[in-house]
């Protein structure tokens, strides 16, 4: 999976916004929360990302995902390369950091995610029973 394909999987999550960090990561954010991390320029780690803490220890026993240097501690996982693990899986797990990370988004937060964003309505003129003589009074002449 190339960095294109990344940014496309990770923007297709409801909420979902990118930003350049620390002079050349490029982070995913949800509710202002990162859940997953790439170096724009090689780097020894391909992909950062939360991990289910009940998966985290089987995920960094596998060769080529370790602990994520500075965030382990919040059971975050690093993939040193994209050939570490098949797409579906990364796709799978990225996915599973989104939800992680909105899990623990206050409630009006994941609502918003939940709901469609509201289109503005259109504010039609207040009929009035002024309105509704002058109208009457118009046809009739």
């Amino acid at each position: 999976m190339n960095i294109d394909q990344l940014r496309q999987l990770c923007l297709s999550f409801p909420g979902t916004t990118e930003q350049i960090q620390w002079e050349n990561n490029l982070l995913f954010k949800v509710g202002g929360k990162m859940f997953v991390v790439i170096p724009l320029e090689p780097a020894r780690l391909w992909l950062t990302l939360k991990a289910d803490p009940e998966e985290f220890v089987e995920l960094t026993e596998r060769p080529g995902i370790l602990p994520a240097p500075y965030l382990a501690r919040a059971k975050w996982i690093a993939i040193e390369s994209p050939h570490t693990l098949p797409q579906a899986e990364v796709a799978a797990l990225l996915r599973k950091s989104y939800d992680l990370v909105v899990a623990k988004l206050p409630r009006a937060a994941q609502q918003s995610l939940a709901s469609p964003p509201k289109q503005p309505k259109s504010r039609a003129p207040k009929t009035t029973r002024r309105t509704l003589k002058a109208k009457r009074s118009k046809k009739r002449s």
